[in-house]
């Protein structure tokens, strides 16, 4: 067979320009168009792509944050103030009250009373041994003070501050079996020291304690034996520098006043379950107060009936739920409640047999985490040898949604409920109706409300508390959980409003921290922000106007939680703040001292950036004659059905087209019966 076979060996040419690809040809192999460029083999090109993309992104946040530190430095930068004294604290301060002439500082070893003149220490307490957390003061009147502290375990400490020395009355939630001891949730004082409440809960369950505070009989005590009063200060001087007093026996050892009386014991709602009853009249003599609302246990539901209504739900409804998924565990564990002591007012029926002070607390409301009704009990009853454990509520306000938080405003008239579905309310208890409903559009969850001083009224002037004929506005500071904030005005003729102050900001890690009121000037409340900026917002202008700021050498302790309190008989703002000093040297100076700075506010001219509109003439209705009385009720009826008229035409013609279609709806009927 023949074979062919070349005279000369295939030479490969050599490559020339006009023989390159080009990147328009159709038949171009690379399809990956980065490989054009890339000279590295895998895996080192992933890792440069992934190298460059985190360049990237790192060039875009420091782009965007430049762009919002050009804008914040062209903005108008608020006013800075400085502290205008400073006093320090032996020990770490956690927590300030004001009373009075008094400062109380909750020490990491006991209590401490200073002066506000010159803040000067009067008088300390650290018989115990125990870090108090929490502290609620109030002035009693003739120098004396009522105090209530919380330690680290939980345990509720009552004293009485009499002329610069602290008395200790009685451990609330004393138990002698540790097993068996409650820790303290909250704590709340009634505007005038009449009574107390306290938030208690165990391993398995929560429960509120509500006391009357005996404060008439301390001051005719301490009046009668002036000498056990000094005698006993100096043993607990004594007991202090010894530190061989116990909680149990110091308690045991100073309660030579008399002890607070348990009122009111509340626990959360239980879970409604299957009647028992066998007939409506046996479910109505459950009813002895003819009322018509109620916690709905009084029904004539069955267990198989929740079954079945169950089992429906559960079969119409089964992708849903089987996307979400079951809760495993239903044990109950402890809850949380909120609860506000009321004058009163309207929502309060008292029996005539019940005497009624104006300016004393006459219930409470109490409304748990999770739940839909507002429970409102009355606490002028009967003393009892054993308080019941589980109180019906004298009156159950049902809302559509479960209660997130509530406020009430300085004047104690008017009541603000937040749900978890953003709907916000305002009730005026002194005429027993809402004053406004309003929602936050934006599907965000509440975190807290706070009532503002409005420009055009004083509402904590008037003479009589629950009574402010003069107060037009009411303004509701609402702040979310994203830290955006909120303006509500409620006036009393008219709609109201809902404002975006604050939107949510730009760098998620400088969320805001807490927001308090500044009852000394209209429309002003301060916002403190996790990078330690303390600022005094105007709400009516939704600008931040001023800046108080701590020397240089110091700054804000624990600005997630800051320590303040803010003075509204003094106009001033007491904060705690830490010096700045080395990691290794901190924790050493944290635990020998603190420093309180205070900043006055008549220091500053916040009174120019706040101006007060001419208030009008303020005036109790208590003190007015009858006549004057009836014309102020007619007027502001009259102002309440101004927004009704404006309904009355659309409601007119609803009636009149439900009323045609019954009409033809009957006349249909009777065409059809004839034969």
């Amino acid at each position: 067979m023949a074979v062919y076979i070349r005279k000369h060996p295939l030479e490969i040419p050599p490559p020339s320009e006009k023989d390159w690809l080009k990147d328009d040809e159709e038949d171009f192999f690379l399809q990956d168009p980065d490989r054009k460029h890339d000279v590295l083999p895998q895996p080192f090109r992933m890792i440069n792509k992934l190298v460059m993309l985190v360049f990237e992104n790192a060039m875009e946040i420091i782009e965007r944050r430049e762009m919002l530190r050009e804008a914040q430095r062209l903005k108008a930068q608020p006013t800075k103030c400085f502290p205008t004294a400073e006093f320090q604290v032996s020990g770490r301060a956690n927590c300030l009250a004001v009373s009075g002439k008094h400062i109380f500082v909750g020490l990491s070893m006991g209590l401490a009373a200073f002066k506000v003149s010159n803040f000067k220490e009067v008088c300390a307490w650290d018989a115990a041994k125990m870090e108090i957390c929490a502290i609620h003061a109030l002035d009693l009147g003739n120098e004396h003070h009522v105090l209530l502290a919380v330690d680290e375990m939980g345990l509720v400490w009552l004293f009485c501050f009499h002329k610069e020395t602290f008395l200790l009355i009685k451990i609330l939630n004393e138990a002698e079996d540790i097993s068996k001891r409650s820790t303290c949730v909250e704590l709340v004082l009634s505007p005038r020291g009449d009574y107390a409440g306290v938030l208690l809960q165990d391993g398995t369950k929560a429960w509120l304690e509500i006391y009357r505070l005996p404060k008439d009989s301390w001051l005719k005590e301490l009046e009668k034996s002036p000498g056990a009063a000094a005698g006993l200060a100096c043993r607990e001087r004594r007991s202090s520098w010894t530190s061989a007093v116990s909680p149990v026996s110091a308690n045991k050892a100073d309660a030579k006043l008399s002890f607070p009386v348990l009122l009111l014991k509340v626990e959360p709602p239980k879970p409604i379950t299957g009647s028992s009853f066998k007939s409506p009249l046996d479910a109505l003599k459950k009813v002895d107060d003819g009322s018509m609302l109620g916690l709905g246990y009084n029904h004539l539901i069955k267990d198989s009936q929740w079954e079945q209504q169950e089992a429906i739900f559960r079969s119409t409804y089964r992708e849903f739920l089987g996307a979400e998924g079951e809760r495993e565990s239903k044990e109950e564990m402890p809850r949380h409640a909120t609860f506000h002591f009321l004058l009163p007012s309207r929502i309060l029926q008292v029996g005539p047999e019940m005497k009624v002070q104006p300016d004393v607390p006459a219930g409470i409301s109490v409304h748990w985490d999770g739940s839909h009704n507002l429970c409102l009990y009355l606490l002028n009853r009967p003393l009892k040898e054993k308080v019941d454990s589980d109180p019906t509520p004298d009156v159950v306000w049902p809302c559509a949604a479960p209660i997130a938080c509530s406020a009430v405003s300085s004047c104690s008239r008017y009541l603000a409920l937040a749900c978890e579905d953003a709907t916000i309310t305002i009730w005026d208890k002194q005429l027993g109706y809402p004053l406004s409903v309003t929602a936050v559009l934006e599907e965000r969850l509440i975190r807290s409300v706070h009532f503002l001083r409005s420009s055009a009224a004083a509402c904590n002037e008037t003479s009589c508390p629950g009574t402010d004929p003069a107060c037009p506005i009411v303004q509701l500071l609402v702040l979310c959980t994203d830290s955006s904030l909120y303006l509500v005005k409620a006036p009393k003729a008219g709609k109201s409003s809902i404002t975006l102050l604050a939107d949510r900001p730009e760098d998620s890690n400088l969320p805001v921290s807490a927001v308090a009121p500044v009852l000394a000037f209209p429309s002003a409340a301060l916002v403190f922000s996790w990078d330690g900026t303390v600022s005094l917002m105007n709400t009516a202008t939704s600008q931040i106007v001023y800046c108080f700021s701590t020397p240089p050498s110091h700054a804000v302790a624990s600005p997630w939680q800051p320590v303040f309190v803010v003075d509204s008989v003094n106009w001033c703002l007491l904060l705690r703040g830490d010096k700045q000093q080395q990691a290794d040297a901190l924790a050493e100076s944290r635990a020998s001292h603190s420093t309180i700075f205070l900043f006055d506010f008549n220091s500053y001219p916040l009174k120019e950036a706040f101006p007060k509109e001419p208030d009008l003439p303020l005036k109790s209705l208590q003190n007015l004659p009858w006549f004057e009385r009836c014309n102020i009720f007619l007027r502001d009826r009259q102002q309440n059905l101004l927004g009704l008229r404006e309904q009355l035409p659309e409601y007119w013609s609803q009636l009149q087209a439900q009323a045609a279609a019954m009409d033809e709806e009957r006349q249909k009927v009777k065409g059809q019966k004839k034969p």
